[in-house]
């Protein structure tokens, strides 16, 4: 009997280009998708533990085959064996899921779907346990991102098959859709990502938007995102996008860096240094997509999303080393090197937040200091926190989706660091008898939170992925879309 190719989720939204030809639009509906599937290019998935499916037909029983690849069910194993699939050869996947946590599950989810690249379509038997990770996985590892000719897809069709998941398999969806759209926006090149072109998609999410453009932005004393921006051709924008549900009593602030491109200015970066900066907005990327995904979600919490967006250009009109610039608020900045320049326009919304927003707490999410990288690598995100519970609460929602944070010190004995002779304060330290770069950074950001709860994510080092394993592909993660959403859905 041939394999159903009945499909339930689309691959489209999954990594979709961005050009006309490559870009059709996401359903985002979860509903049956019709599309024509050769039945020789199918895979069919179960999990060790499962009943498999009666109308495939293994050639030895499913004990002897796992016992013949030697298979322990570890997470993201996979034995691969040739079925009858009506005339033709179908395969099916014998996939593990480990002890069954949250984390297995993702890792089994990816695992299975990469092994379906180059087949039209892969339908996959559901495991017990935690579904939307899985979904998650699967998704995830599915993602591309080309721009011009169309590429086929590692997975055209993803279809799963479950008793009374429905619920779980959309949760994972959305989630899945949001880190593509994270990632999205973060790989386009900047010779299209301008911050006006930012500020469009962030436009598109569905939820309220306002944005400042230059001359409001003047006129409001912007001064960080001003400064930052006023070398480029293209000029900065500040966008907000707010999500209120009815009944909400919490209200959080979350703030995104949106650098679409950073050249250094005139404190100029070397070449190697500069090759991947159109991702120097993933922070700002992050907020557009879980604002977008929160509804869907049914989140409780009213969030306001602030995306501090510019280039860092140089030129004759471009901020110079020394320069004396005026934060939103009042406080003064003495600009000591224009490469550390994400701090100054989130220092900006961060002001505005604090004082226009009234939230009960702020979150700052940003690809910030290459220092975080030498220090915590590639796996792991920084979390600088004004609130302990605050940054307990982040820590855990990172452990449980596999975006994991580790928490780095506000320490004020370097404060003094930031002390200018000109200047309410200096962008970056004034000689060199502290050193620790992320720190002061942090540091630098906080003196613009009036005190409230807050907490800065440093994702310099796991904002960008040079591997293409696992739920990654090479070039942007999407990291902090998982923990935040996770996050806000428990608030």
């Amino acid at each position: 009997m041939p394999i159903s190719p009945y499909l339930l989720l689309p691959r489209a939204p999954y990594g979709r280009g961005l050009s006309a030809a490559a870009s059709p639009a996401p359903s985002g509906s979860g509903e049956a998708a019709e599309a024509p599937v050769a039945e020789d290019a199918q895979l069919f998935a179960v999990p060790f533990a499962a009943d498999l499916a009666p109308e495939v037909d293994l050639p030895l029983p499913a004990a002897a085959l796992l016992a013949h690849y030697e298979a322990k069910g570890e997470a993201g194993e996979v034995v691969e064996v040739p079925v009858a699939n009506g005339e033709t050869v179908g395969r099916m996947l014998l996939y593990g899921i480990g002890d069954g946590s949250v984390g297995a599950l993702r890792k089994a989810g990816a695992a299975v779907a990469r092994r379906g690249k180059g087949r039209d379509a892969i339908r996959i038997v559901l495991p017990e346990g935690p579904v939307a990770a899985f979904v998650e996985g699967a998704l995830l590892a599915t993602y591309t991102f080309r721009i011009g000719e169309a590429k086929s897809p590692p997975v055209a069709v993803v279809e799963f098959v479950g008793d009374g998941v429905e619920a779980e398999v959309a949760r994972g969806e959305v989630i899945a859709k949001a880190v593509s759209l994270a990632r999205d926006l973060a790989n386009m090149p900047s010779s299209v990502k301008t911050p006006a072109w930012l500020a469009e998609r962030a436009a598109e999410q569905g939820v309220t938007a306002k944005v400042w453009d230059e001359e409001e932005l003047r006129a409001g004393r912007f001064g960080g995102i001003v400064a930052v921006g006023q070398g480029s051709a293209n000029p900065p924008r500040l966008i907000r996008l707010s999500y209120e549900p009815e009944g909400a009593t919490g209200h959080v602030v979350l703030v995104g860096k949106g650098i679409t491109y950073d050249t250094g200015g005139l404190s100029l970066k070397p070449t190697e240094g500069m090759k991947f900066m159109k991702t120097d907005m993933a922070g700002g990327a992050v907020v557009i997509a879980v604002l977008g995904a929160l509804a869907a979600l049914g989140v409780r919490v009213r969030v306001t999303g602030l995306i501090a967006a510019a280039e860092n250009s140089f030129s004759g009109t471009a901020q110079r080393p020394s320069d004396v610039i005026t934060q939103y608020g009042g406080r003064t900045v003495e600009v000591l090197n224009t490469d550390a320049e994400g701090r100054l326009v989130m220092a900006d919304a961060l002001a505005y937040a604090d004082a226009e927003l009234d939230p009960d707490v702020m979150v700052d999410i940003a690809t910030l200091t290459g220092a975080i990288g030498i220090a915590l690598g590639k796996d792991l995100g920084a979390v600088f926190a004004s609130d302990d519970d605050l940054a307990a609460e982040l820590a855990g929602a990172g452990e449980s989706t596999g975006e994991r944070l580790w928490r780095m010190p506000l320490i004020d004995d370097y404060a003094p660091a930031l002390d200018s002779s000109v200047a309410d304060l200096a962008n970056i330290e004034v000689g060199s008898s502290y050193g620790a770069g992320s720190i002061t950074a942090a540091l630098f950001l906080r003196e613009f939170t009036g005190k409230r709860p807050w907490a800065h994510l440093d994702i310099a080092g796991v904002g960008r992925s040079g591997v293409d394993e696992g739920i990654l592909s090479k070039g942007a993660t999407g990291y902090g879309v998982r923990l935040l959403l996770e996050w806000l859905s428990s608030r």
